[in-house]
């Protein structure tokens, strides 16, 4: 099993308030703890990322069909402008929004680009007004439409110098603080390939605000590229009406989807409710968890989908920590829960999504967690004992909520 990589450190661990002496340390979760100032209000300023895109010390994180380029599953691997302007060109954001907006041909590709933030631990690195650090964007070299060859000779050069795009689901091997900066890279990469036409009216859309929004563009000039030279007097086609186009809410923005996932303790304290899903490897369980419903609380939610899953019926929900999961736009909502007395018979019937659910003792889950995690596609590790069960690794969510109950901090030191 490959070693399971450190969590990231919370916002400021070692400052004392009264919130850390009610409620504990804040637990920061694998994915999040990013290195990286988002400053999402430079996302519009023409000027910042212009400047942005050419200093020095910016990198660019390539995916190709979503796989980040790396050395190693443990090592994610940049690229400077220089490596990607054959694709990009010297300064992809010479036009301003309004330009790119009138000037919008939808036979020509632009390659996706998402600006991630600045790394502010680069002294040395970019400064724009009272803002400094090194940029940090992400790159979609998926080789598609009139970009395709530069994007293919793009990727063969990265290759040949023993380089490779990592394949998979889920990339967790990383350290804490690459795995903040490619999660944002992939979940907005995903969104945009997901989302290249208007839900309104049908036509293409283009990516805007450093690639964190879309929008419909009014008129489309490709008759009008495709006629230059000729004799025609061509002119932009007017796109169908939109109603996106119209008040406020004339942009799509990315999604997130909410999602529950919960520890649920026995009505006195003594078990914890797992569960096994159909596709879980021999023995290995986690967890509940399921999707927030629209006007849903998250404490509803845990609730319903507990029962649905399984027939226990809780009583209070306790929100422990949150972990963003990009795959493709989850943000985990971590709860600690506990079963009323008389609601504790597991039943499958109403919802079929588990092959298995059962009360485990606090000790045996304990003894899991330290010697019987792993991933999905993982072999336990050494120190697993044959048959024995099978947890979550330390950066799931699941992991962190199950190792607080064992901790003691429903049944014992009331402290997150």
């Amino acid at each position: 099993m490959p070693s399971q990589p450190d969590l990231p450190e919370p916002a400021h661990p070692n400052i004392d308030s009264m919130l850390t002496r009610k409620f504990g340390k804040e637990v920061a979760n694998y994915f999040a703890g990013s290195p990286l100032n988002r400053v999402s209000f430079l996302r519009t300023d023409q000027g910042f990322l212009s400047a942005a895109v050419r200093h020095p010390t910016t990198s660019f994180l390539l995916l190709n069909n979503l796989a980040p380029l790396a050395h190693n599953p443990s090592k994610l691997s940049f690229a400077s402008l220089k490596d990607v302007s054959p694709l990009i060109g010297e300064d992809p954001y010479s036009k301003s929004e309004e330009e790119l907006i009138q000037s919008y041909d939808s036979k020509i590709t632009i390659p996706q680009i998402i600006f991630l933030g600045l790394d502010e631990t680069e002294k040395s690195g970019f400064e724009w007004t009272i803002y400094k650090g090194a940029p940090f964007f992400a790159l979609d070299v998926t080789p598609k439409g009139s970009t395709e060859e530069a994007a293919k000779r793009l990727i063969e050069e990265k290759e040949s110098k023993d380089l490779k795009f990592l394949e998979g689901r889920t990339h967790m091997s990383l350290p804490a603080h690459e795995a903040a900066i490619y999660a944002p890279a992939r979940a907005l990469l995903d969104w945009n390939g997901r989302n290249p036409f208007c839900a309104q009216c049908g036509q293409p859309t283009l990516s805007i605000n450093a690639g964190w929004k879309r929008t419909c563009p009014p008129t489309d000039m490709s008759s009008v590229n495709a006629a230059i030279g000729g004799t025609t007097d061509a002119k932009p086609t007017e796109r169908p009406p939109c109603a996106t186009r119209k008040g406020v809410h004339n942009v799509n923005f990315p999604r997130t989807d909410p999602t529950v996932i919960m520890a649920v303790l026995s009505a006195d304290c003594s078990k914890i409710l797992l569960g096994r899903g159909k596709r879980f490897p021999p023995l290995w369980y986690s967890t509940l968890a399921g999707f927030v419903e629209p006007a849903e609380s998250v404490e509803e939610a845990v609730r319903r989908e507990v029962w649905e899953e399984s027939g226990i019926t809780l009583g209070r929900v306790v929100i422990h920590s949150t972990q963003p999961w990009p795959y493709p736009a989850n943000l985990m909502i971590g709860a600690i829960a506990q079963a009323v007395p008389g609601g504790e018979e597991i039943l499958l019937k109403h919802d079929p999504e588990l092959e298995d659910a059962k009360w485990v003792t606090l000790d045996e889950v304990r003894e899991a967690l330290d010697i019987g995690t792993s991933g999905l596609g993982e072999g336990p590790g050494e120190r697993y004992k044959e048959g024995g069960l099978r947890l979550p690794p330390k950066t799931a969510i699941a992991h962190q909520l199950l190792q607080a109950v064992v901790g003691g901090l429903v049944c014992g030191e009331p402290k997150i």
